[in-house]
């Protein structure tokens, strides 16, 4: 396979990301952040408001990677409880990421981003395949790099994709964007009177089954002192004022 050839037009890395705490992160979202208020798909308008959010931390500096589920299109549990052969689900679900990754990947290159998705299963003609170095050079180069397919196996969730890519590319956070502003002690849509948690402990996460991530991407994390920040990704510019030290999330970590 041929390397395709660097833009001339790619940014020159900033040495020190201005005002933000950290310099390499990776952005893990559900598939269901796409749909919008639709019960099923994409939602362009959506998927694009997302895409100014990390076109708007990219502007610091910030290297950024992305992991985005499939469940706005199949979701392999489900598949293979309605009656469905487990590893064949598992793998419909890892397409259906890659559909949302070259749909975000479409929607940062026309806010002028330089995005690269790169898949777990070789499929060259629309996607890189994941190469550990190849990949870290991307990040340097200050390319978002949209990891996609998930490990590439069955049984691993793309909560647990997520936690290895940000291992593996040296990232100082996973920034998990969700529904509401951080971790509870029970649903807060269901419950008013649900205590949102400043910080809480790996640990606790698995314990008391708090919901954040599955436990083999606790786990992994925990293993790696990797903190996870949990934040809404439905406030405007959350993401960006979180990297600067500002709004309301929840860290887990040690």
């Amino acid at each position: 396979m041929t390397t395709s050839p660097v833009p001339a037009t790619d940014p020159t890395p900033d040495p020190d990301p201005a005002g933000t705490t950290y310099r390499r992160v990776l952005l893990k979202i559900s598939g269901e952040a796409l749909m919008g208020d639709q019960g099923f798909g994409l939602h362009p308008p959506t998927v694009q408001r997302i895409a100014q959010e990390v076109q708007s931390v990219h502007a610091l500096g910030v290297e950024i990677c992305m992991v985005i589920g499939g469940g706005n299109i199949f979701r392999g549990l489900q598949g293979s409880a309605q009656g469905m052969e487990r590893t064949t689900a598992d793998y419909m679900g890892m397409l259906a990421t890659v559909m949302n990754a070259l749909a975000m990947q479409s929607a940062l290159e026309a806010l002028r981003v330089h995005t690269r998705v790169i898949t777990a299963i070789r499929m060259d003609e629309v996607a890189e395949p994941y190469i550990r170095r190849r990949a870290v050079r991307h990040l340097e180069k200050k390319r978002v790099c949209i990891f996609a397919a998930g490990t590439g196996n069955p049984y691993f969730t793309t909560d647990t994709a997520a936690t290895l890519r940000a291992n593996e590319m040296s990232c100082e956070a996973i920034f998990k964007g969700t529904k509401v502003d951080g971790v509870y002690d029970k649903d807060p849509i269901k419950h008013p009177d649900a205590k949102r948690y400043d910080q809480v402990s790996y640990d606790d996460v698995l314990a008391k089954r708090l919901g954040v991530m599955d436990a083999s991407a606790i786990a992994l994390a925990r293993d790696n002192n990797l903190p996870i920040i949990v934040f809404s990704l439905d406030e405007p510019g959350g993401f960006r004022g979180i990297l600067a030290g500002e709004g309301t999330y929840t860290k887990v970590h040690g």
